[in-house]
């Protein structure tokens, strides 16, 4: 019976020409030790004498070597180039936001000055005076700068003159009056947290408690209502984007939104939309426990779609984060609700996810179940009830350390707690498999 063409080939031992050598059975050239070398198989009727030419000259070869590393170096150049168009567009865009902040201090101004309800007449009579606030329709003393009401008044030529001195000239002339506070700012880099409140109007300030009160009731409200929650602090974004406790909250309703969306695309991108508002709070508002704990939770989200290198260097961020949330708000139960997140799924990491830790940091992230249990507890004293999902980490802390009465004992106290988030309804899934374990 005649062999396979493929097993003569195989089995015969040709010879590479000019060498001696027998050839690779698989067509590549040993004579050059640090290339594979490809070669052209011989039909098998040539017989056993028959040589393989290879399909490039070692000239070729390097050649086709420097045009690849040409190409890589292009890539890498290409790289930086991308990277330069992201910092250009970002740099753009903080000038844009910078641009609308200005144009709305602007037009702040021009609200206050147009809110007098008295009509300003220019007058070169001594006897004219300008009354900021007045008790009682009584006419103006002059004499002694105050109303009939009593409240002080200021002289000028007129209101708009008085306006552009205090503004062109401050501290020259001021005005007495201790029931007229008004504030001046030339860009929001001059104001600090603490002064912000004296600049917004008092409508301004009391549509942002409003705004943020009903913001709260619909983050604890269900899906509906956090989805209605995100859009209205959305649509109140260019009003109130200097504010730190509109931002935090903004930055929560991604995560909100981060939770109840199906779509993995989707999911990411609010992730990442509310990681960079964050960032942008934290440099103006450092010492905010509220924007702290968010930013933590917003790179956490985000780093279960990133490979197991990143999500063990976002750990690292998240655990910085979320110590100084509870420096600087240590009766926050969230806070440490998290942590003790973030221990209990370190204490947990897997052989995998340990290697790689040791590899790329020399201090890897270390925490034990107790630590865990230790913050669920602290979370529970501060606030008990606050979370189902809390109680049932509690119970399992418990069980993976062997008491198991403390373990039931705090399953029956999460089963008492009602299903309101999606969160909940996971807690109370895990209570069912956990009890199902238990009966078998």
């Amino acid at each position: 019976m005649a062999q396979e063409p493929g097993r003569r080939h195989a089995d015969r031992t040709s010879r590479v020409a000019g060498t001696g050598e027998p050839a690779h059975p698989y067509g590549f050239d040993r004579r050059l030790p640090w290339a594979v070398v490809p070669t052209v198989p011989v039909p098998v009727e040539a017989g056993d004498g028959a040589t393989y030419a290879p399909l490039l000259t070692q000239g070729e070869q390097v050649d086709v070597l420097e045009r690849l590393d040409s190409v890589l170096r292009n890539i890498s150049e290409l790289r930086k180039e991308v990277e330069e168009l992201r910092n250009s567009l970002q740099h753009l865009a903080a000038e844009i936001v910078g641009e609308v902040r200005s144009h709305l201090e602007e037009t702040q101004k021009v609200t206050r000055r147009r809110r007098f309800p008295f009509p300003r007449e220019r007058s070169d009579s001594t006897g004219s005076s300008s009354i900021y606030f007045t008790a009682s329709s009584g006419a103006a003393n002059t004499d002694d700068g105050e109303s009939e009401g009593g409240y002080t008044t200021a002289n000028a030529e007129s209101d708009y003159d008085r306006e552009s001195e205090r503004e062109s000239e401050e501290g020259e002339d001021e005005v007495s009056c201790e029931t007229v506070r008004t504030a001046r700012r030339d860009s929001l880099d001059l104001v600090n947290e603490d002064e912000t409140h004296l600049i917004l109007d008092s409508s301004l300030e009391e549509g942002l408690g409003q705004l943020l009160q009903q913001a709260d009731r619909l983050h604890n409200g269900g899906e509906q209502e956090k989805r209605e929650g995100f859009q209205l602090l959305l649509n109140n974004k260019l009003a109130y984007a200097d504010q730190k406790d509109f931002l935090w909250r903004l930055a929560r309703a991604h995560s909100d939104m981060y939770e109840i969306t199906e779509d993995m695309d989707e999911k990411r991108s609010y992730a990442t939309d509310g990681k960079e508002e964050m960032e942008i709070a934290l440099q103006k508002w450092d010492q905010s426990g509220e924007c702290h704990q968010w930013y933590a939770v917003l790179c956490g989200q985000l780093s279960e779609h990133e490979s197991i290198q990143k999500r063990i260097q976002t750990g690292y961020i998240f655990k910085e984060h979320i110590d100084k949330a509870i420096e600087l708000k240590p009766e926050d139960p969230k806070s440490y609700y998290l942590l003790g997140r973030w221990c209990y799924q370190i204490s947990h990491l897997g052989w995998l996810e340990k290697k790689t830790a040791a590899a790329l940091f020399e201090a890897p992230p270390t925490a034990t179940v107790q630590d865990a249990l230790q913050n669920f507890l602290q979370a529970e004293e501060l606030s008990p009830g606050f979370s189902k999902a809390g109680r049932v980490y509690i119970a399992k802390c418990y069980r993976d350390l062997g008491n198991n009465s403390a373990a039931a004992l705090w399953m029956n106290l999460a089963s008492e707690l009602p299903v309101h988030t999606k969160e909940d309804a996971e807690s109370e899934r895990e209570l069912e498999e956990m009890r199902s374990v238990w009966e078998e």
